[in-house]
């Protein structure tokens, strides 16, 4: 069995956070029911590119799951709803909040008809405080949590982190908080609300920029690829791309200035130790600056490699998916999509000895599943499923 097999979710999310916690969830055995909009569906299937008519952004995001659609503005939905909530484990929401509220379906009412549901609600600013009601997307958030005024090059403009971390971030701890109170439930038989924000995960991601300015005063701001408090520990251009070097005490300085043959800056007072490397970066990079052009990446990774040091390629989205760890540790794998055909993906990034998670299916159509969900769940024959759909509930 994989570790979530008996767990159920009523998977009401779109577009990127909630469908990722889902996701996660799925790989690892949940059920995940995904509730759609009749017609339109989960937005993303909207989003390019696609793959003959269906959404590669769509399909890599909702792997494993089972489609069905419902209209929640319909009362008759809504019963329908209440009626599934006696039978899963887990709700998982992204609305703005509020939303649920509106169709009669938030937590106060869903704890109601089942007291040991965990309903985990994904939005921008969290179910309290004064933002609560406001709109969010992953730009807005990493702009107002701090990440982007400490990404990007000194004194340039501040820059939105490449993968959207505002909305991945959230999706990872959504199903971090609804493991934890699943956990929580096998203990006490007490269900709870987890109320997970993406602002307050910018937050919690800031790591050392926080401790910087309460120790010093002053707000952190963008310094490149650069570590703030290591060096050196940053990218440098070699003949054919660029070589990161992570030189992370000064047992390793030694080593890396006898491997490039310039042994006189071990002793150089202005690099000698840690400390002191730091305050003079500006001088130490330009000197590395004339040192690594002399030879090719691959050279460079070979030689550094060899003398124990950290360092890696920056590589381009097409080399990360023909590395050979990448691919030795199953991280690109390939679904049978029925419309899509053959279609990669990244795998699974958590690796357990016993129980290990697994991509088992694509993502599913637009209401694939909507009549079989309904005569499991709810013993829904085929002439009243379609009777619901005549009525605009499905």
């Amino acid at each position: 069995m994989k570790p979530l097999e008996n767990v159920k979710v009523l998977d009401l999310t779109r577009v990127l956070a909630g469908p990722y916690a889902s996701m996660m969830m799925a790989d690892f055995g949940a059920e995940i029911i995904k509730i759609e909009s009749p017609k339109t569906g989960d937005d993303s299937r909207a989003f390019g590119p696609f793959v003959g008519k269906e959404s590669a952004y769509f399909m890599s995001l909702n792997r494993g799951k089972r489609s069905m659609t419902m209209n929640l503005k319909s009362p008759k939905a809504q019963e329908l709803f209440k009626e599934m909530v006696k039978k899963v484990d887990v709700v998982l929401e992204n609305y703005r909040p509020g939303t649920m509220e509106k169709f009669g379906l938030g937590y106060e009412e869903i704890k109601k008809i089942n007291p040991n549901i965990i309903y985990t609600a994904c939005s921008g600013f969290g179910h309290t405080g004064p933002y609560s009601k406001k709109p969010a997307y992953d730009v807005i958030v990493q702009g107002m949590g701090g990440i982007m005024s400490i990404t990007g090059q000194e004194n340039g403009e501040p820059t939105r982190v490449g993968a959207s971390v505002g909305d991945l971030t959230a999706g990872l701890f959504a199903v971090i908080g609804t493991l934890t109170a699943l956990y929580n439930r096998e203990k006490t038989g007490v269900g709870q609300k987890v109320d997970v924000a993406m602002l307050d995960c910018q937050v919690a991601i800031l790591e050392n920029a926080i401790s910087r300015y309460l120790v010093n005063g002053v707000a952190p701001g963008p310094i490149g690829n650069r570590h703030p408090s290591i060096t050196p520990f940053e990218a440098f251009k070699a003949k054919d791309g660029y070589v990161i070097i992570a030189v992370g005490n000064d047992r390793l300085w030694k080593k890396f200035c006898d491997l490039i043959g310039r042994q006189e800056l071990i002793e150089d007072a202005r690099f000698i130790t840690n400390a002191k490397r730091t305050e003079n970066q500006k001088q130490l990079k330009g000197i590395l600056d004339t040192v690594f052009p002399a030879k090719t990446v691959d050279e460079w990774l070979e030689a550094i490699d060899g003398a124990g040091i950290p360092c890696g390629p920056i590589n381009t989205v097409d080399r990360v998916m023909k590395d050979p760890q990448v691919l030795a540790r199953d991280m690109i794998v390939e679904v049978d999509h029925p419309v899509a055909g053959k279609f990669k993906m990244p795998g699974v990034p958590i690796k357990l000895s016993e129980t290990p998670g697994e991509v088992e299916s694509p993502a599913p159509l637009l209401g694939q599943h909507t009549e079989e969900i309904l005569q499991e769940m709810l013993g829904l024959s085929k002439e009243e499923v379609a009777k619901l759909k005549e009525e605009g509930a499905l």
